[in-house]
């Protein structure tokens, strides 16, 4: 793992595609933007934990539940809001 430090405004690149900005320090929470292209897949950490418990559940099952694949829809459309 790379560690780096960085203030407000200031940013660091990944490949030539992806940038990771500072937006703004506020006590202990710290608000990033990140850059990618749209073929790039860019998850909370906890948002990308349910999708990929949802799809080992439905791996598994064999069938997806239609109330499973709402409640995803749902989680995905609150990320894309935020």
């Amino acid at each position: 793992m790379l560690v780096l430090t960085r203030k407000g405004g200031e940013s660091i690149r990944i490949g030539t595609s992806i940038k990771i900005s500072v937006l703004d320090v506020k006590g202990s929470q710290v608000k990033i933007g990140i850059e990618a292209p749209e073929d790039v897949a860019v998850y909370r950490e906890e948002l990308f934990s349910v999708v990929e418990a949802e799809n080992t559940s439905a791996a598994s099952s064999g069938i997806a539940s239609e109330t499973n694949l709402n409640a995803l829809w749902d989680v995905l459309h609150k990320e894309e809001e935020m």
